[in-house]
């Protein structure tokens, strides 16, 4: 093949999940039904944060309705994809394709760690600083703050793909995964550069960095509510943020099962077992850990049904 853009691979194949048809058809069943699931969940969320005017004026409905936001697309980058290739022997997927889904990938994975940095902010005003909360919290801040989690999420990896892309893939095409990742520095040819440094020095910064703040966060909040003489105010505070505490524990440590995997055949195992974590199962578990037994959500979902009812007897 003639070298195109520094490379001669034009295409990659990906292993996915499973060889056996069987197993394939199984699991094609069970990701269709996830990701249906998933979309739905989230899509409702998002839906009643716009339509009840309680929880849109409530900056940590905003954070929650863009969080699902979040995870919808999280779930179509690598779903649908998988889903392809469960019904397709091939597993074939174009450079452009790959790289694409390499860059949304790590970007959506980022904003979500600035997310949980932003909500975790968010409860430590409103916890520790009531008296302030309402002015630092405002919606023009809070818009600002949605935005800048955005924004930052899809700057931070620019670069290192950027540089991953126009390295020498004049070797193998395959991949043993089901989506395009850091993976794909295997295939790549020397001299790698500086790509693989920056890449992983983006991702140690990102990572630690955001998980340091929501563990600063939590514990500052965790220390004042001991202190607190409220009984029942502690008592429902403690309550929400345990449950924002257990969808960062899902996502960070799902995160960290990458980095302490062994090496060889059973590193590319456990890769795919916690990539499917963490972009399947918990955008899925995640509209349930933060709405099943929340009772603004309730209420709220409540009165929606109601003017719904009143709405259709109105027609």
């Amino acid at each position: 093949m003639e070298v195109t853009n520094g490379t001669t691979v034009q295409e990659f194949i990906l292993l996915g999940l499973d060889s056996e048809p069987q197993k394939r058809f199984f699991l094609f069943i069970v990701f269709t039904i996830v990701y249906i699931s998933t979309l739905t969940e989230n899509s409702a969320i998002i839906m009643l944060v716009r339509v009840d005017e309680q929880l849109a004026q409530l900056p940590m409905y905003h954070f929650l309705g863009n969080f699902s936001l979040l995870e919808i697309c999280y779930v179509t980058t690598t779903m649908p994809r998988m889903l392809f290739d469960l019904t397709s022997p091939q597993g074939i997927i174009s450079f452009q394709a790959c790289f694409l889904q390499f860059y949304i990938f790590y970007s959506l994975g980022s904003t979500e760690t600035f997310f949980l940095s932003a909500m975790a902010l968010d409860r430590y005003l409103a916890i520790c600083h009531p008296l302030y909360y309402p002015i630092i919290m405002s919606p023009k801040n809070c818009s600002k703050l949605v935005a800048g989690c955005w924004m930052a999420g899809f700057l931070v990896y620019t670069i290192p793909i950027t540089l991953i892309s126009r390295l020498s893939f004049c070797g193998s095409n395959v991949s043993d995964h089901f989506l395009c990742d850091q993976g794909l520095l295997t295939l790549a040819c020397p001299p790698l550069g500086n790509a693989p440094l920056i890449l992983f020095s983006m991702n140690i910064f990102i990572i630690l960095g955001n998980l340091i703040f929501v563990t600063i966060s939590y514990g500052v909040i965790i220390v004042t509510l001991i202190k607190s003489s409220n009984q029942s105010s502690r008592k429902k505070a403690f309550f929400t943020i345990s449950i924002h505490i257990m969808v960062v524990t899902l996502f960070y440590g799902s995160v960290a099962g990458l980095y302490v995997a062994p090496s060889g055949k059973t590193q590319s195992h456990i890769a795919k077992i916690v990539t499917i974590f963490y972009t399947a199962v918990t955008p899925f578990f995640n509209p349930m850990i933060y709405c099943l037994r929340n009772d603004q959500v309730k209420e709220a979902l409540g009165r929606v049904l109601r003017r719904t009812e009143q709405w259709l007897r109105k027609r």
